[in-house]
């Protein structure tokens, strides 16, 4: 499906270490919850060289930095009505 919106999850050690392993854990559950799992692509990168701005994740060509619990629900909120 080339429409489907993209989340690309750092997976550098230092935004791993600053939240995107929970990120990770938490953005999965959100989809599977919702059954988006078929509609939302999910990747990794290892470094998306911003790291004193991490943890970092790309939503639709969107950059979003110092992503913790409360701005991911805002980000997943978005995603799950098909805005970025």
């Amino acid at each position: 499906m080339p429409d489907e919106p993209e989340v690309v999850v750092c997976l550098g050690s230092s935004c791993f270490a600053r939240g995107n392993a929970q990120n990770l854990s938490a953005l999965e559950s959100y989809l599977q919850s919702r059954s988006l799992c078929n509609c939302v692509r999910i990747r990794g990168s290892l470094c998306q060289d911003e790291c004193k701005q991490g943890p970092n994740l790309i939503v639709s060509g969107t950059h979003h930095h110092e992503v913790d619990a409360t701005k991911l629900r805002e980000i997943l909120q978005h995603l799950n009505r098909g805005e970025q």
